[in-house]
């Protein structure tokens, strides 16, 4: 459904140090900087990061959320220390397991450098 995702921010080598490390942590390789943005590709999309084209600073959304998937909960748990030692901080409720509709989730919150909230998810298999 989606070509790609591109949020803002103010530094751009401080959001690619970021991004490297907890892309890294679920095995994307470490973004490619063109220009005023960096992008890391895979193969079913791209994430980006851009200073504003329009000159303004970057600002979050209130309410707004970009899940990773991750394929393990050990991936998630290692997604998330890569954040936080990356100058992430942590945000909603401790990383762990929560039930809801679709099943039980492994997840973990973060705010990244800039303010926009993340997350790192792995659906659990049911049984």
């Amino acid at each position: 459904m989606f070509s790609h995702v591109m949020i803002g921010t103010n530094d751009l080598a401080k959001a690619k140090a970021f991004y490297d490390a907890v892309l890294g942590a679920l095995g994307v390789p470490a973004g490619m900087v063109d220009r005023h943005r960096v992008f890391w590709r895979t193969p079913t999309g791209v994430f980006s990061t851009s200073l504003p084209i329009d000159g303004q600073p970057a600002t979050v959304g209130n309410g707004g959320t970009i899940g990773f998937a991750c394929q393990s909960a050990e991936q998630v748990e290692a997604w998330h220390a890569a954040g936080l030692a990356h100058g992430g901080t942590t945000c909603e409720d401790p990383p762990g397991v929560r039930e809801g509709a679709g099943g039980k989730l492994h997840l973990a919150y973060l705010r990244d450098p800039d303010g926009n909230k993340i997350c790192g998810l792995y659906r659990m298999p049911r049984g």
